[in-house]
């Protein structure tokens, strides 16, 4: 799984194997090693955070940081998943 960026423990990564069409721009995030139903955040167009679901079952609190780091960090990860993916869609 191509890796964002690392939080403390936590892995911020793109899921390779999504559907075509690509869903919208959206990251998952575990702790430790990537798994293929972990907690999911789309990325708005103005590079905020959206949760999907927290199957990772983060504390609220830890994912609330979590979430403020990546809306710090939307244009990198919005660059790596067009680098990644090719195209891009947004969830709002």
């Amino acid at each position: 799984m191509p890796q964002v960026f690392k939080i403390g423990s936590y892995w911020v990564y793109f899921w390779a194997n999504e559907n075509r069409p690509t869903e919208p721009v959206h990251v998952h995030i575990a702790e430790g090693q990537p798994t293929a139903n972990a907690t999911k955040v789309w990325i708005t167009k103005t590079g905020k955070c959206l949760l999907c679901h927290n199957n990772s079952e983060i504390p609220q609190t830890t994912l609330r940081n979590i979430m403020r780091i990546i809306e710090a960090r939307s244009e990198d990860v919005i660059a790596k998943w067009i680098a990644f993916f090719g195209d891009i869609q947004y969830f709002c």
